[in-house]
Formats: C-alpha cells, structure tokens, sequence
C-alpha cells in the first residue's frame, strides 16, 4: 500500500494552502467568523410548553422582561433598543415590566398604565434616565403624583393617569405578566424569551443579544 507523504515542514504547508482555490479559503474564512453554535442548558433553556405571549403573524416575538429600578435594566437598555430598531422587520419586541412586588410595584404599574394610556413606547427610555441619570424620580416608594407628574410631560392629565395607574385594566396586564414570568421561569432582569420557547442565558448583553439572533433565525426557518 502506496501512504500519501506528511507535510510536516512549515514551509511545503504554506504552498499547499497557496494553491488551494480562492474559494476553498474564503470558505474557511466565512466558517471562522461564524457565530458559535448554541447549546441548551449554557446559553438558553426550553420553556416547557411555553407559548407567545402576544404573537403577532409573520414575526417572531421576543419579550424583554425588565424593572424600571433595576441599574442592569437601564444599562441595557441602549443596546437592546438599538437591537430592536434593527430587527424591527422579523421581530415583533415586548417589553413586559416585570411586577415582583416591593419596590418594583409602583414602577410596573406606570408602565402598564402608560401601556393603557398609548403613552408606554414614548416615554420608556425617559423613565430610565429620570431614575438611573438625572435623578428627577425616586428608585423607592414614589407617590402616584410623582410619577403622573413624569408622564404629563406625554401630555397625560394627573388625574386621568391616577384613575387609569390604579385601574382594572392596569390590573389585569400585571397578573397577565406575572403568569408568564413565571411560566417562563424568570429570576431576574433583564431577561430575554424568544417566542414563548426559549429563555436565554447570555453572560453578557453583547452575549445574550448573540444568542437572541440566533434564535430569531431558528424560530424564522421553521415557520
């Protein structure tokens, strides 16, 4: 049996990789820079049985659970609104306040009311920098006047916001949330769920926002 010589010298692999075809290194190229495969239970978890929360045709949902009061919420906050912008095509994004009592209480409902109020999507990266950056809201234990007074800068009347932060309506989107944060086994925010199914995981928001795409291209292929 005839063996095909090793190439061990440096020298003879390099003008083995020079005559190779233009194409064949171009390819090797693509696959270096490829995004790293994902692996379930390190960077997403399956949501048994888990559905959209508000599935919209054609789009795949992802679903930020986040806190007004949370500093890695507001951190992130930039990024991800720069992810949505750019996804806005293929991913119908919502965000979901994230009502775990205590402090994050009074915050969650404004947003549910601002929801109610057609206010919520103006007004989001605002409230951020009045309770992270400038200060002009209190992280803990706000009065009802205080917040009505952030959002009648959205031209929303005091009184109408108070009637509407304490509605039944306001209620109802809390406990629907609540149901699914908590089916979905959220812990913590920020957190990201893509189209009811996956829970990410990422180590990082540059990291949890590789991990969204890659999701977003799977859920898209198989619908």
């Amino acid at each position: 049996m005839i063996r095909r010589p090793v190439l061990r010298s440096a020298f003879l692999q390099a003008l083995v990789l020079l005559s190779l075809p233009a194409a064949a290194i171009f390819s090797g190229a693509v696959a270096a820079d490829a995004p790293a495969a994902l692996v379930e239970g390190n960077d997403y978890v399956v949501i048994d049985g888990g559905k959209p929360f508000a599935p919209v045709k054609g789009k795949v949902e992802v679903v930020e659970v986040f806190g007004y009061t949370c500093p890695h919420c507001a951190h992130f906050q930039p990024q991800v609104a720069k992810w949505q912008a750019s996804n806005a095509k293929q991913v119908n994004f919502v965000p979901m306040a994230a009502p775990f009592g205590g402090y994050w209480t009074p915050y969650a409902k404004a947003f549910y009311a601002a929801q109610e109020l057609g206010v919520a999507g103006k007004s989001h990266d605002a409230m951020f920098l009045a309770l992270h950056t400038d200060g002009t809201l209190p992280l803990r234990n706000p009065s009802v006047d205080e917040i009505a007074s952030f959002y009648a800068r959205y031209g929303v009347d005091a009184q109408r916001f108070a009637a509407t932060y304490d509605s039944p309506q306001v209620q109802a989107r809390m406990e629907k949330a609540e149901a699914f944060i908590r089916s979905s086994g959220v812990e913590g925010t920020p957190t990201l769920i893509v189209n009811g199914k996956y829970r990410i995981l990422g180590n990082s928001f540059d990291d949890t926002l590789r991990i969204a795409d890659q999701l977003v291209q799977r859920e898209r292929a198989t619908h």
